[in-house]
């Protein structure tokens, strides 16, 4: 184990200052040729690139949960886990051929301000106030505090000072506006991926030197064949981990709805390509989809590596500092084994990334307040410098509730990524069903928008507690139940997933039919022609489709 040296501390603070110099810079540049002071801010309209785009969504999904909870994963259940980073590319396609043209055709800014348009301000409100609620309470603190453990655990700083650092680097970036944190966080992804990289080149290095060999390539190698049954993609029954990925479902079931919700109907991830035009922001997404293929190698196959390096008995008791095994331990440990100078390039590549997934959704809190909330509810006649200031207000305003409330939240104790994947999706079935239904059925009724939000939520909640009134072992023939170990069979959250999309859809359909046809309820603009793509949009969609099912014959 390596200490903190002056060396890191060196390479961590050059990136430090390049990234607040170049924020500064654009900041002041973007100054002097601002048009419309709210779009610029909020939006950026028309003055980020495809790469920027593309970059800028990466930053934002790339935080600690991916760092150290699915780096966890790696070591506990394998490569399969990257299934939430590949399919993640396929969906980006999806949502740039079918989602993107109709919220530009219809100059959509924020997700509340669709369903307002299509559903009206009953049910936009009602998803405005959720989703603030959700982005500040679950997920800038979830970040915050999971951002701050792992830097904490590597820096050996205390934790307190590690949130209001990432907190201040944050708030700082998010008021620049979305400019600054569409440019800045091509910067951060480059110090993201390069670190990424090291790290898991140094990781797969160490464990060649377990076979007295040396080299990434020997060390995959290696890797293979001592965690062979780690390189499972898709898992079967009796793999203890089924319930967390069961088997097919994490290809054409519930992870499906996972990510067509997070890739297109969230606020923090779609605002980045809400400002560009259509062959624009498409380009952005699917470069976005091939920076996720990287993913895997980045923060699955360095969990990978520590359970080898565990094994064999290298890391000590680095993996139980409690004399119990703590799967989430494995990035961190593997950053203390890091030679002085890298394990600062590997420490700004983290902070970079928990920091770029702070200003994004600080920056959609800010959007979502503003646009939705109080120029719609308090102040219609809002002058574009003042909605830019109470942006910023509310930027600051949620950066200190998460600081205020993520000691208290204790989320280091209820697991990483896998737990905030399957809670998130009580509530992902019921917006998907909405949006889609919004889209494409011109007859879906507000009062069916407002049964997808709540019913979609009951109906995952029944399905979660269901096992506790009843025996569900009659569903393990078709592996829609798995016994828990405890002789208790419950439904795969994935599974529960579907199960819940379908039937919220059902009950969508059957109120919409039933419903007398309100004339003044607005339907969506479907211009056919605009689902076209062209010649490189469409080679490039066909690579990343080939390459998705290379890896996953590879490890079938």
């Amino acid at each position: 184990m390596t200490p903190f040296t002056t060396l890191d501390t060196f390479v961590f603070l050059v990136y430090f200052v390049a990234i607040s110099a170049y924020g500064i810079w654009i900041y002041w540049r973007k100054k002097r040729t601002s048009g419309k002071a709210t779009h610029d801010f909020f939006l950026a309209e028309g003055s980020l690139t495809w790469w920027a785009i593309g970059a800028s969504l990466i930053a934002s999904n790339i935080s600690a949960e991916q760092f150290i909870g699915m780096s966890g994963s790696g070591y506990r259940i394998g490569m399969a886990i990257a299934v939430y980073e590949l399919m993640a590319a396929v969906t980006l396609v999806i949502v740039a051929v079918f989602f993107m043209p109709v919220y530009l055709k219809n100059r959509i800014y924020t997700m509340p301000q669709f369903l307002e348009q299509r559903y009206g301000k009953a049910v936009a409100t009602t998803m405005a106030v959720f989703w603030l609620g959700l982005y500040v309470v679950v997920n800038l603190t979830a970040i915050l505090y999971l951002g701050a453990l792992a830097i904490s655990s590597i820096a050996g700083l205390d934790v307190m000072a590690c949130m209001l650092f990432l907190a201040v680097f944050a708030t700082v970036i998010t008021l620049g506006g979305m400019k600054v944190i569409g440019y800045t966080d091509v910067v951060q992804v480059l110090c993201l991926v390069i670190g990424g990289l090291v790290t898991t080149w140094i990781a797969l290095d160490l464990v060649a030197a377990l076979a007295g060999g040396q080299g990434a390539l020997r060390g995959m190698s290696e890797l293979y064949l001592r965690a062979g049954e780690h390189f499972d993609m898709v898992l079967s029954r009796d793999n203890p981990a089924y319930m967390d990925l069961p088997g097919m479902s994490t290809i054409i079931g519930g992870m499906l709805i996972v990510n067509l919700n997070y890739w297109g109907c969230n606020q923090y991830i779609i605002q980045r390509a809400l400002g560009a035009d259509l062959h624009t922001a498409r380009k952005g997404l699917l470069f976005a989809a091939f920076l996720k293929l990287l993913m895997p190698i980045i923060v699955v196959l360095p969990g990978i590596a520590a359970y080898a390096l565990d094994r064999s008995g290298t890391l000590g008791d680095a993996m139980r500092p409690n004399g119990e095994l703590n799967p989430d331990r494995a990035y961190p440990t593997l950053l203390a084994l890091l030679p002085a100078g890298i394990k600062g390039l590997a420490f700004a590549a983290l902070t970079a990334a928990v920091v770029a997934s702070l200003a994004g959704k600080a920056n959609s809190i800010a959007t979502i307040f503003t646009l939705d909330i109080y120029n719609k509810h308090f102040n219609r006649e809002a002058s574009e410098q003042k909605m830019v200031w109470i942006g910023r207000v509310s930027v600051v305003v949620s950066m200190a509730i998460a600081v205020l409330l993520a000691p208290l939240m204790g989320i280091d104790k209820k697991g990483g990524f896998q737990y905030i994947q399957e809670y998130t999706g009580f509530v992902s079935p019921g917006i998907l069903a909405m949006f889609l239904l919004g889209f494409y059925w011109r007859k879906t009724t507000a009062a069916a928008a407002m049964f997808a939000t709540i019913g979609g939520l009951v109906f995952s909640v029944f399905l979660k507690f269901l096992p506790l009134a009843m025996d569900l072992s009659f569903l393990a023939p078709i592996g829609f139940a798995v016994d828990n170990g405890a002789g208790v069979y419950e439904i795969p959250f994935l599974d529960r997933m579907l199960i819940v999309f379908i039937m919220v859809v059902i009950g969508m359909v059957v109120m919409s039919k039933m419903a007398v046809q309100d004339g003044t309820l607005k339907r969506m603009h479907i211009d056919r022609s605009l689902f076209r793509v062209d010649g490189g949009f469409a080679l490039g969609s066909a690579v990343i489709c080939v390459l998705l099912v290379a890896i996953y014959g590879f490890g079938w």
